[in-house]
């Protein structure tokens, strides 16, 4: 997707709201504005509540239970 904007007189551009909701980003939102070269990306960051929501999420994605000590004993025998 390639959308053209103009640069307003304080160094603005809008994001369009079709990208905003794509991306998940929300007015107080903040972004990164990564610098690549002569390219510009913007990437949202991620929420906290999200990433705990994420992170407490993992045991229930598991299709079975893991012996992690059964694991590591077995890599360094």
């Amino acid at each position: 997707m390639i959308i053209k904007r103009i640069v307003g007189p304080k160094g603005q551009v809008v994001i369009p709201k079709d990208v905003r909701d794509l991306l998940g980003i929300a007015p107080g939102d903040e972004i990164l504005i990564e610098v690549d070269g002569k390219s510009v990306k913007l990437h949202p960051t991620s929420k906290k509540d999200d990433f705990l929501e994420k992170f407490f999420d993992i045991p229930k994605k598991l299709e079975k239970k893991i012996d992690i000590e059964a694991q590591i004993d077995e890599e360094y025998d």
